[in-house]
């Protein structure tokens, strides 16, 4: 299994239209089928630079299907965040699990 992170840090401004936003882009990206199952999560952590931090982590089955959407979907279901632009930093982490307890 494998879990793809996306973190973002978003303005407070933007925290009502953005929630919603985000709750249809993550129905959007599990309906590519190439995730099994996401979280969406807030960070309790403060950023110095302010803002809001949230976490969404999608589980794949396999590396294959990582690597498909980032072939296939990641790039136009991006595109859809761009209403959003300059009121968000987001970065992205792959994590492989080695095992579930």
């Amino acid at each position: 299994m494998y879990i793809y992170n996306v973190t973002i840090n978003i303005d407070e401004s933007i925290q009502e239209p953005w929630i919603k936003w985000i709750d249809k882009h993550i129905k959007d990206v599990l309906a590519t089928k190439r995730f099994v199952s996401a979280k969406f999560t807030r960070v309790l952590v403060e950023e110095e630079m302010g803002g809001i931090t949230y976490s969404v982590q999608y589980t794949a089955k396999t590396r294959q299907d990582l690597d498909n959407y980032y072939k296939y979907d990641a790039d136009a279901l991006r595109k859809d965040g761009e209403i959003f632009k300059g009121k968000f930093v987001a970065f992205r982490t792959e994590l492989e699990v080695i095992k579930d307890y």
